[in-house]
């Protein structure tokens, strides 16, 4: 099937599906659209109000805070899809009560024990870190439960198909008042440095996280009402752990590139490079939105024996997703001159990396949502395995390719391992499920 017939069936599917996942993907992909604007204010905003080298240092800590923060849930967070409706499906709602406590309690712990120790290591060796990074790593320590918390908030969230309770918080609303926080702080004579933006977002996430927790609370006693509890820690963990070491792998996909230019370029350049992944959030988002909506869905589609239902939902998802990728994919590089000018001068230097970067997105989606269905349907191992495999090629390519391309090479090395990835995952899932083909195939049927 030729790229634009493609395009076009792609494009047919969203506007054919008008209820069900897809209602739910466009709803989640809206919200997350409108959180990318506010976050791309908040990341301008503070580009102008900090130095250049104090942008690349907030941008270090805030990749470091994340990548912890999405890990400290174990994979429970991205299990709740997986396990609390096929709970539900079979009316075990003991069990489902026992994941929500036991899953929060695990996340609360870890992090808490984490920001202790980075805090006591600090205090037991001051020169650790250089002096611009201390205070505010201190300042990360102390916000990481509350990211950790909102991450575990989110996963139950969206195993209840609540789009819009699960990201309009932490992507919406904490964006929303770290923007006014920061403004507000400047202006009354805080010094603008990066532990002035942490101390921001602390304050911004503890908000969210408050009004997400409750609103979440109030409408999990409607479905789940309160009652006995079960625990089945070996199982949940037994699945939720590969979880996490896929999610981890996936915020290294996410912030490597990052982490190694913060190793091997001054902090005005991995700011000028984290200006434009940001932008690059965008059209991630359509794969996010995607997952936020058809997830649970393969899960419990899958515990109530519905094969066929199952093979539909990959296939429009599948098409719908590709065409939705490329066209936003597209859009952002046409806009990208404009969009890097508003983080000042000089970062305009980032348009080809942003190029290069929507290029591997554009690639890897039309190999269809093979994570998806790997992670939901017992295939979490695998999945995990291959993620870390590819992680480590991606890290490798970057190590060898920015001392010889600098950014630009780092760029690369993400494109390539984001389309790697989802081509071994296509395949995987389609070996062991029979589900995840590419969209391009010519063939209604999914099954082997």
């Amino acid at each position: 099937m030729a790229a634009g017939a493609i395009l076009a069936s792609g494009i047919g599917r969203l506007r054919g599906l008008g209820v069900g996942p897809a209602r739910s993907a466009l709803t989640v992909f809206a919200i997350r659209v409108a959180s990318a604007a506010v976050a791309y204010g908040v990341q301008v905003l503070a580009a102008r109000l900090l130095s250049h080298d104090q942008y690349g240092i907030f941008a270090t800590i805030w990749v470091w805070t994340a990548i912890a923060g999405h890990s400290l849930t174990f994979g429970l967070s991205q299990g709740a899809s997986r396990f609390l409706p096929a709970h539900q499906a079979h009316g075990d709602l003991a069990l489902a009560r026992g994941y929500l406590l036991g899953g929060l309690l695990v996340t609360v712990g870890a992090a808490l024990t984490l920001a202790v120790l980075a805090a006591a290591a600090l205090r037991l060796w001051p020169d650790l870190l250089a002096g611009p990074y201390r205070g505010p790593v201190l300042v990360a320590a102390c916000l990481l439960p509350l990211f950790a918390c909102q991450e575990y908030f989110e996963g139950v969230a969206r195993s209840q198909d609540w789009g819009g309770l699960a990201i309009a918080p932490p992507y919406l609303l904490r964006q929303g008042v770290m923007m006014a926080a920061m403004l507000g702080a400047v202006l009354l004579g805080a010094p603008p440095e990066a532990g002035t933006a942490l101390l921001c977002m602390l304050l911004a996430t503890a908000a969210a996280g408050a009004i997400q927790g409750a609103l979440l609370l109030a409408r999990l006693r409607r479905v789940i009402p309160p009652g006995p509890r079960r625990y089945h820690w070996r199982r949940w963990l037994g699945a939720s752990l590969p979880i996490a070491a896929i999610d981890l792998a996936h915020a290294g996909f996410t912030f490597i590139d990052v982490v190694i230019l913060g190793f091997l370029m001054p902090p005005s350049a991995v700011g000028l490079y984290f200006a434009a992944t940001r932008i690059h959030q965008f059209v991630a988002f359509v794969h996010f939105a995607a997952t936020a909506a058809s997830a649970p869905r393969y899960s419990a589609a899958h515990a109530v024996g519905d094969r066929a239902g199952l093979k539909r939902l990959v296939r429009r998802m599948g098409q719908a997703t590709a065409a939705a990728t490329a066209a936003i994919g597209l859009g952002v590089v046409a806009a990208s001159p404009l969009l890097l000018a508003m983080f000042g001068p000089g970062f305009q230097e980032g348009v080809p990396l942003l190029a290069v970067l929507v290029a591997g997105s554009i690639l890897a989606s039309l190999f269809g949502p093979g994570e998806d269905l790997l992670t939901m349907l017992a295939g979490e191992r695998l999945c995990a395995f291959v993620t870390v495999a590819v992680l480590a090629v991606a890290g490798l390519l970057c190590l060898a390719l920015v001392p010889k391309l600098g950014l630009l090479g780092a760029a690369l090395a993400m494109a390539a391992g984001t389309v790697l990835r989802a081509g071994l995952l296509a395949a995987a899932a389609k070996a062991i499920l029979g589900l995840a083909t590419p969209v391009w195939s010519r063939h209604r049927d999914l099954t082997p």
